[in-house]
């Protein structure tokens, strides 16, 4: 007899603690199932299974193998899935985390290229700047910034940017410009009310020494646009990533409050589930990000 069949014979009767119910899910007769188990373990030279007139159960030995056999049967169920969907086009449902300001500014905009290119594809797009768990909550991909926290994720780099402490040439004018780090403290300071290390900024001196700036400011919010927004309206020093300031840099809105110090760079990743191979429709859609922010970052933006 087929040695697999076996096995899946015998897994299916510990899975469903009988042979009737074992032989009604593999859809073949009682009997033959019976005949699978028997011929494994006449093969084996062991016995399996205690079997009652109510239950069967697996012996030690079965229990030990039973473990062996079930990863043998999802490894061939793997190969199988794989070979079906290396065949097919990419399709269904993709669930995708991304920070707001990110999502916002540079994600949405390119979306229709991607469902243009892939029109059996859906997307549902979360904008949010939580910390999500991608297996439990149901997400195919998650782009995040900076460093990755859970290394059993598979992350894929797609581009960097810069931060950097920025404010307007108006503020500047009427409040000064500080010169070193320890100049913040007398400045206004515009801060993120959803980080969890609160209003601090990690900043590197010109020596190459971490710093920490925790200065209260006129405004907090959990929103990087508004930050930028209210930067360019002269009401302080926001710490932002280049994605979000660029084009305001770049039209002489805001201006570096600190040129000395060292550029901040931080990865973009797009980090999914980890596999012994990737959906189609994920597939798709790594490849359109890396093409899409290929000549992006980290101050080209």
């Amino acid at each position: 007899m087929d040695r697999l069949t076996e096995m899946e014979a015998f897994a299916m009767v510990v899975d469903q603690g009988g042979f009737t119910d074992a032989a009604r899910k593999m859809g073949i007769s009682k009997s033959a199932v019976s005949k699978h188990v028997s011929s494994l373990e006449a093969r084996l030279g062991a016995r399996l299974l205690n079997r009652t007139t109510r239950r069967v159960n697996p012996t030690e030995i079965g229990l030990a193998y039973y473990d062996r056999a079930r990863r043998v049967l999802n490894d061939a169920g793997e190969a199988d899935a794989l070979v079906t969907s290396m065949q097919s086009e990419p399709s269904g449902l993709l669930r995708i985390s991304v920070a707001t300001d990110f999502g916002v500014n540079h994600l949405s905009p390119v979306l229709n290229e991607f469902l243009s290119d892939f029109p059996d594809i859906t997307v549902n797009m979360e904008l949010n700047n939580r910390y999500v768990e991608l297996i439990s909550e149901g997400f195919d991909m998650a782009v995040r910034i900076g460093e990755l926290e859970d290394s059993s994720l598979r992350a894929r780099k797609l581009t960097e940017t810069t931060k950097r402490m920025i404010a307007s040439p108006a503020y500047f004018k009427k409040y000064g410009r500080p010169e070193k780090i320890d100049d913040l403290n007398a400045h206004k300071l515009l801060h993120y009310s959803n980080q969890s290390s609160g209003n601090v900024w990690k900043l590197t001196a010109p020596s190459g020494e971490k710093r920490q700036v925790r200065t209260a400011g006129w405004l907090s919010v959990n929103d990087g646009q508004s930050l930028l927004n209210a930067a360019i309206s002269g009401l302080g020093i926001a710490y932002l990533p280049s994605y979000l300031y660029g084009d305001a840099m770049e039209k002489g809105l805001i201006e570096d409050a600190i040129p000395a110090l060292p550029f901040e760079t931080h990865g973009i990743y797009a980090v999914y589930p980890p596999g012994r191979f990737i959906q189609p429709k994920v597939r798709a859609f790594l490849d359109f990000l890396a093409r899409s922010f290929a000549e992006k970052g980290p101050s080209k933006w």
